[in-house]
Parts: C-alpha cells; sequence; structure tokens
C-alpha cells in the first residue's frame, strides 16, 4: 500500500460534538467544541481545547468551571450557530432559543435542550499555542431518561449525537463490535 507524507495537519476525526456553556456574574455563553477528551478515569477528567481569541475561553478562565452538552442531530442549526458567531455580539441563549437550567454546583447553566450535560471544574490550563487546553474534573453527569437503555445505561441510538469530521456534521453510523470482542470472535467470522 502507497503511502503518503504530508506536514502535520488535524487528522484525528472523527469527534464528539458539544456546546460548552459557561458564566460570569455579567454573561452566560455558549460555545461550539469538538476537541473533547476523557484523559483520567480516576478522578475522572476530561480535557476541551479552546482559542484563547475565543469569548468563552475568557469566561472559563475567569469561573473556572463550564458544562458540557451533548446536542443531538434535530439541533445542528443551533450547533452549527454557537459555533460561528461570537457571545461577544450576541446572547446565544436568546437567539437560539435554548433553555438555560440551573446546574447542581456550577454557575454555568445545563441545556434543557442537550439529553446530556456534564458539570466540570477546571483544574489545570495549559498554554499550547492557538489552542489552550482545560483539564478539568468531572462534578456531575446529567442524563435525560427519553436516551436512557433498559438497563439505565446511555443507548446512543436514542441520543443520536452529532459527529464532527472536518468541517463536516455527521450522524452515527452501526455498531460493528464492543470492546473486547477479539478475544472471542475470530477475524473472518465477523465479515
Amino acid at each position: 500500500m502507497a503511502k503518503q507524507t504530508r506536514k502535520p495537519f488535524s487528522v484525528l476525526y472523527p469527534l464528539p460534538l458539544t456546546l460548552a456553556t459557561s458564566q460570569t456574574a455579567e454573561k452566560k455563553n455558549i460555545i461550539t467544541l469538538a476537541w473533547i477528551s476523557t484523559v483520567c478515569a480516576d478522578p475522572l477528567l476530561i480535557s476541551i481545547s479552546i482559542r484563547s481569541t475565543r469569548y468563552s475561553h475568557e469566561l472559563i478562565l475567569d469561573s473556572k468551571e463550564f458544562v458540557l452538552n451533548v446536542p443531538t442531530v434535530d439541533l445542528i442549526w443551533e450547533v452549527d450557530y454557537c459555533g460561528f458567531v461570537s457571545g461577544r455580539d450576541v446572547d446565544k441563549f436568546e437567539l437560539t432559543h435554548f433553555t438555560p437550567l440551573k446546574a447542581k454546583i456550577v454557575k454555568a447553566p445545563l441545556i434543557e435542550e442537550c439529553p446530556i450535560n456534564i458539570e466540570c471544574r477546571v483544574k489545570q490550563r495549559v498554554i499550547l499555542g492557538t489552542h489552550d487546553l482545560f483539564i478539568s474534573e468531572v462534578l456531575f453527569v446529567h442524563i435525560d431518561e427519553s436516551v436512557m437503555s433498559e438497563k439505565g445505561e446511555i443507548d446512543y441510538t436514542k441520543l443520536q449525537p452529532i459527529i464532527y469530521i472536518h468541517h463536516e456534521y455527521w450522524s452515527m453510523g452501526k455498531k460493528i463490535g464492543v470492546y473486547g470482542f477479539s478475544r472471542y470472535v475470530e477475524k473472518e467470522k465477523i465479515k
């Protein structure tokens, strides 16, 4: 198989799209984020990466907290809008008609229309270049019962999250396996 060698560029896709809400005493805001990841299991830590020029960067840096909200495919217009305009100029809650809900611990609001909301507190900021990395502890997870399975777990086929692939939005495809299945199924039997 022939391979091409290129200069570095963003190639690690797909990524889940989220809406991060932040708030200070004066204003609340929403930013669309795809550069997120779980970075530690105990304590449960996630990272988000935000350009230092973004208004939400300023709010999160000031408050040291935020909420990650997981939107569904039916919210694609609102998700795109929140990533396209600045909260310095507009009230994104008002213009998207999102409903802010009080969080359990943090001041940043949950977005009611998003079935999963993750309250986070910043533990560390790492200045990288164009983006800063905020490593944050998960404090609470709110899950709408409409996206849960009979076993009480998140059913991602019901959730229908938005997937981001290099400037394009996608919905999830079908499940093709589960963690550890290769120990029990021969490769030839999965085709």
